[in-house]
């Protein structure tokens, strides 16, 4: 493999760094910032310290009330690399988008504000990018709660470095085996011309990123776990009540309809992991909606059990889905809300309220 030599060529030792390093290319790490002075310092440490030092850190303020914005202007003192923007409120795709426009690096980075991130990550993807002549890479991520516990892998990382062809990680993705976050990649700049995060919506980084892959080659994934999610309770899309019902279900939904309709016309032999993944999509909406919220006046719902019904004997055959799934949507189908009672049912003997 090629990415061996890169990993000798780039960290065996000072004389090899420093022939790495001497091509200077800038990396912009972007990071929304939101009322978030608790952890704040953390990551931009994280950051400061990369071993690949040719990068700039942009934080933008998103309209922080409780001090972050000073914060962010004082980390700025203490590092000239550090550019801070401060905006009014909207969100953080909406900073991010900000930043993008501000950055003056050839490749792109993003870090969430209470998550860190491992002193080798942009070292490493910045040569994987080299090395395999493509303009995406990613490292493996891992969770940590708030006392400190790892929690179980959302995305497997491959035991060995692996290019991952545009179709295929599509497929990964619809199999719900990819990455589609953001801030485990690096990736030129010019994927982000005429297109950025969709604003005031959730499960952004997935939209945009199979917006992305038809102009890709493919995607490095490396093994190291080198980004760092800290899993805090309320942040983003964090269920902090059982009666709350996150508007990330429905946004789920509508990108699961966005990628079968760019399978239908870049990849047409994924038609059924794309038919699989908007089935799953829409079971998590029903397992998960309010039962207060199962009304004929809720248009979103209405969509998502007509949908249901009309695939149901379709999605029965998919090789894709479980067993299990197929119960689900087969009962949801013929009767969504009592499905709904059952399932909350069943999830409280086990002691788990949804």
């Amino acid at each position: 493999m090629v990415y061996p030599f890169c990993i000798w060529y780039c960290m065996s030792d000072e004389e090899s760094t420093e022939g790495f390093m001497a091509e200077k290319k800038l990396i912009s790490v972007i990071v929304p910032v939101y009322n978030i002075k608790e952890y704040l310092p953390r990551c931009v440490s994280s950051i400061a310290a990369q071993t690949y030092r040719n990068l700039e850190i942009i934080l933008v303020d998103d309209g922080s009330t409780d001090g972050t914005g000073a914060l962010c202007d004082k980390l700025a003192a203490s590092d000239t690399r550090i550019r801070v923007f401060h905006k009014e409120n909207g969100g953080s795709s909406s900073a991010r988008n900000l930043g993008i426009l501000k950055a003056r690096g050839e490749y792109l980075g993003f870090v969430d504000s209470d998550d860190y991130i491992e002193e080798e990550m942009y070292e490493l993807l910045l040569c994987a990018v080299e090395a395999y002549d493509c303009l995406v890479a990613q490292v493996g991520r891992d969770e940590i709660d708030e006392n400190g516990n790892r929690l179980a892998n959302i995305c497997e990382p491959p035991t060995a470095p692996v290019f991952i062809g545009a179709q295929d990680f599509m497929r990964e993705l619809l199999l719900h085996r990819g990455d589609c976050s953001f801030c485990t990649k690096l990736v030129h700049k010019s994927l982000f011309q005429d297109r950025g995060f969709p604003e005031g919506l959730l499960n952004e980084d997935f939209r945009l990123l199979i917006q992305m892959l038809p102009d890709l080659k493919g995607i490095v994934s490396l093994p190291q776990q080198c980004y760092h999610v800290f899993y805090r309770l309320g942040s983003n899309t964090r269920k902090t009540s059982h009666s709350q019902f996150s508007r990330v279900y429905g946004d789920c939904v509508d990108n699961a309809d966005l990628a079968l309709s760019l399978v239908r016309e870049t990849w047409p032999a994924l038609q059924r992991e794309a038919e699989r993944f908007g089935a799953f999509q829409r079971l998590e909406y029903l397992l998960h909606i309010p039962i207060e919220q199962m009304e004929t006046s809720n248009e979103m719902y209405r969509a998502v059990c007509r949908n249901v019904r009309a695939t149901v004997f379709r999605n029965l055959g998919n090789p894709y889905l479980t067993k299990k799934n197929k119960i689900y949507l087969l009962l949801f189908a013929a009767a969504p809300k009592l499905t709904r009672k059952f399932h909350r049912f069943t999830m409280k003997l086990r002691g788990i309220e949804t």
